[in-house]
This record gives C-alpha cells, structure tokens and sequence, in this order.
C-alpha cells in the first residue's frame, strides 16, 4: 500500500520475544489524541523482556505517574528514535542510572536527558521489562518511532509486521449539510444512512435525495488475525463519480496537531453517543496534515435532477479493503424546521476574544479558543456556572474566574474550582489559582463548574507492615493514600530523616518502596510519610519497624 523505500527495512526488530499481537494501531482515534504508536499485548502479564528496537544511545528517560508512566527513549544512528512505554521496570544499569536521578532529585517523577556517550545500548540488549504504569488500562507495551522532527510514524513502516488478512468493517455512515442550503432526505442536519452488507464484505447504502453541498462521514474499524478487538484503519479515500475527493492517511502526524483530532471526528456525537464518525470533509480551522488531494474539502455538490455516486474505500495497513456505495438521487426539498436546544443563547467568536460575565463569575475565550462561532448557553446560578454542555470542540482552554471577595467561609483557603460531572454532578478538581480574593483555573471542556470546599486531610494506611513489626524478610513496604475531593498532589517519605524512593500507582491509591534501594540499613527504622491533596489539607503517618 505504501512505498516502502523511504522507511528503512528490517533495521529494526520486534521489542519483544513473542509474537506481536496489538491492543492498539497506530493513528488509532483517542478521546483527545490520535494513538502514538503500537499497543502491543503482553499475555496479560507484566515483566515480558523488551528488547531494544536496534543499537543506539539513551536519549531521554521520563517517569510519571500518569500519561507514558514509565518510559524509555532510544535514538539510533539512523536518526529515528524508537520509545517504550508503560514499563514496569527498566533493565538493571538503566534502573541504577535513573535511581540515583530520582535519590538525586528527592522525587519520582523526574525527567533526564542522558548525553549521547553515556547510557549506549546494543542491538537486542534487553533494556526494561514491560508494564502497566502511567495511563495504561491494562498490561502492555506502548512502542513508537520517531522521526528526528519528534513526529511519530506508524512503526509497520519499517517492517514490523503484524498478521492481518481481515478487511476493516463499517458500522454506520452518515451524510451532513454544508449549509443552511443543503438537503439530505428532506434534512437540513446529519442524517443517519441504511448500510446494506455484501456477501463479500463490501456495502451498499440505500439511495439517498440529496440537493446542494454535502459531506460524509463514517465509523469504520479494523481486525487483525489474532486478536478480537476494533482497532484504527490506516486510510480512506473517497470518490465521486469516479473522480477523486479526499485521502485521509494515517501514516505520520505531529504532537502539535494531535488535539485537533476534535475536527476530524464528529465530536458532539462523540460526547452524546461515545462512538467515533470520521468527517470525509475538511471544515474551516482543522489544521490537520493527515489530508491529500482535497478537493473542494472533500465536499461534493448534487444539482436537482440528476443522478450520482458516491464512493468510500477503507484500507487497513496491510492493503485489505473495503467498498461502501452511496447512491444519490439530486431532488431540492424544503427542510423540515429544526428545533432549538435552549434560549439563552450567547456566540462565541473565532476569530476574536469574547468575555462573558455574570455576578462573580467572568468567563474568558481568547482567540482561536473555538474553531468557528458558536452559540452556548451561559448563565450562573449562586457560585454553579453552567457553560453550555461538552459537544462543542475546543482548540485549547477558556479561562473561568471567580471573585471571592464577599465569599463568606472561615475556610476560604480550602476553596477551588471543580468541574461537576456524571449524573449526581460529583465535583472534580481542575487546578486552580489564586491571585488576592480571585480563584482562576484554565479549562478544556464546557459544562457546569462550580466552587468546591474541601477540608479533610488524605488518608495514610499502611498495606503489608504495622507499628513495631521486623520487615527482614519483606522487599516492599507498601501504603495506601487517597483524598476524597481534591485528590493527592504530593507526598514525601522518609526514614530516619532521610528521604525514600516510594513509587505511586495512582491506578491502585498505592506507595510503594523497594528495600533493595538499600537505602534503610539500620535495625530500627523511624517511618515518616506526608501527603498533601491540591488545596493544601496535608496528613503525616508515623511508624517504626524493624529490619537486620
């Protein structure tokens, strides 16, 4: 499907021993991002050797406790570097290395950029054993390559191979209006098409009227041999008559570009409906570099009277395909009138900043916070601000203040901004600032914020050990901290006075030390654990026990 001449073959190996079977494609659609690289299965299990992809240097070693957890980045002589994520642990010198970062630093989370003479790394050297830390929703390793501008390329490129002889399916289509002036089955909105299967794995849609300027959409997937989930197709095209309207390819994108994945899905279904329509048209501000040969945006124009087709190939990587025929008939009909979601409507612009105000609350949209004007519904109830609802994509945040200058709490410094979600409204924290009697916090989604209070200190309980016990047998000590509201923001452990390695898995609420740090040498050990939620609530466990 694609030349491979420009992507290096068989330079580099697969970064485990068993054979790939993948959890996730590459360009795969996320709920914020297009997928990075492969998700490789691990069995389900942790500890699985990864292998370094080819010889090459450490370039950067990143740990945290969300996103990629703990990562690994490996540039190779070719310019391309290759990452792995997820990882439980990395091989025993690059563990030492960024341990004593960590000890150095008095913190787990740190990010290092080795030079390139320091940490080099031969072929098929095992460099860390696969994991689930960071975001990862289960066992597996994450695995990219990068070109030497950072931008990820679909690693099958290179030849990794994946089995897959299984043509993507299509489980809806849809049709939108340009304009007020189009028409689909008598329509002004997106309409819902019948997909008719075909024996041979192919479709046909039942005739639709249409008049004026029009597009499509899709929510297509792919399945490979070996595994039974939906994954990302890696390229669609479309045609009107025989002539070509729009590529989208999946092969390499940009960091940069990834949030405007907003433009190419049909985000207000999303949010409504959690499935994923792939717009077949490029609408104003989507600047996504995925698109080839657009023409006329992948918009098409139906005149009365006539008779048209219009035409959809899906392809996954490995070439097989997938055919969906839409046949038009052009036929003007007056829309049915459409129905209005609200009254208290306020327009957002563009292409300009917009402040919106109401007792002590002001809302702020910079420029370019939207991708086109929109009407929201704005209004603010005691301290509840009530912003519309989140099916409008956003290209980055909106600023909410409140004044708290008459706010009437002997706790006032406990106070911050919380997104209210999911049925019973719960609140959750967005991080919040403050500047004198004004609490401000950057947001990417619309919907209902309101100010929390939050009081209660976290909670601190140890997991494997208890006041005065021996611990000479145990590798680990292990406690669990969680915060109700606010959530954790920090935490510092000690023994004797001096600071411990406690690694946190916010998955599971757990801090956990590793004895073989050999850091705690003596006998009688003063336990001291601090852990602070964002508002600053801050609890302190205490224990001693015992090791020789």
């Amino acid at each position: 499907m694609y030349s491979q001449s420009e992507y290096p073959q068989d330079y580099f190996r697969n970064p485990l021993d068993i054979t790939l079977v993948l959890s996730g494609t590459f360009a795969e659609l996320r709920s914020a991002h297009f997928h990075a690289g492969l998700d490789i299965k691990t069995q389900r299990k942790q500890g699985l050797k990864v292998y370094s992809a080819a010889e090459g240097y450490v370039s950067r070693i990143k740990i945290s406790h969300y996103g990629y957890g703990k990562a690994l980045y490996i540039t190779h002589p070719n310019g391309y570097t290759t990452v792995y994520a997820h990882l439980q642990r990395f091989s025993d010198r690059l563990e030492k290395y960024i341990k004593e970062c960590q000890y150095e630093k008095e913190t787990f989370e740190v990010e290092v950029f080795p030079s390139n003479e320091e940490l080099l790394i031969a072929p098929d050297e095992v460099i860390a054993y696969s994991g689930n830390t960071g975001g990862s929703g289960g066992p597996h390793l994450h695995f990219e390559i990068r070109d030497n501008q950072e931008r990820p390329i679909n690693p099958m490129l290179f030849g990794i191979d994946i089995k897959d002889t299984k043509q993507p399916f299509v489980s809806a289509v849809y049709a939108y209006p340009k304009d007020e002036n189009a028409v689909i089955n008598g329509k002004n909105e997106r309409v819902p098409l019948r997909l008719i299967p075909k024996q041979n794995g192919d479709y046909e849609v039942e005739k639709i009227t249409a008049y004026g300027n029009i597009g499509f959409g899709i929510t297509s997937y792919d399945k490979q041999d070996l595994a039974p989930n939906n994954n990302g197709v890696s390229n669609i095209e479309t045609f009107f008559n025989g002539n070509k309207s729009l590529e989208i390819d999946f092969k390499r994108f940009s960091f940069s570009e990834t949030k405007h994945i907003k433009r190419l899905i049909d985000y207000d279904y999303f949010k409504t409906k959690k499935s994923r329509i792939q717009k077949l048209f490029i609408e104003k501000n989507n600047p996504l570099s995925l698109y080839k040969d657009a023409f006329d945006n992948g918009y098409i124009i139906v005149e009365d009277s006539t008779s048209s087709v219009f035409k959809i190939r899906i392809r996954d990587f490995k070439g097989n395909e997938t055919l969906i025929n839409i046949p038009i008939k052009g036929k003007y009909e007056v829309p049915e009138p459409k129905t209005i979601d609200y009254l208290n409507k306020t327009t957002i612009l563009s292409n300009k900043p917009t402040e919106l105000k109401s007792g002590l609350v002001t809302v702020n949209f910079y420029k370019n916070t939207v991708y086109e004007d929109v009407d929201i519904d704005f209004n603010v109830s005691s301290d509840t601000l009530h912003l519309h609802k989140d099916n409008i994509p956003l290209q980055k945040k909106f600023y909410i203040n409140y004044d708290l200058s008459n706010y009437k709490s002997e706790h006032l410094d406990k106070v911050f901004i919380a997104r209210l979600y999911g049925y019973y409204k719960r609140p959750s924290y967005v991080r919040t600032k403050r500047k004198g009697n004004i609490l401000s916090a950057g947001c990417k989604t619309l919907g209902t914020y309101a100010l929390a209070m939050d009081t209660v200190a976290p909670r601190i309980k140890p997991v494997n050990f208890k006041d005065k016990k021996w611990l000479s047998k145990y590798r680990y000590l292990k406690v669990k901290i969680d915060d109700d509201l606010s959530g954790i923001s920090k935490y510092r452990a000690t023994v004797n006075g001096k600071w411990i390695l406690m690694e946190y898995d916010y998955k599971t609420n757990m801090l956990i030390h590793d004895f073989n740090d050999n850091i705690v040498k003596d006998t009688k050990n003063n336990l001291k654990i601090i852990v602070t939620d964002n508002v600053g609530n801050s609890s302190t466990f205490e224990a001693t026990f015992f090791r020789k």
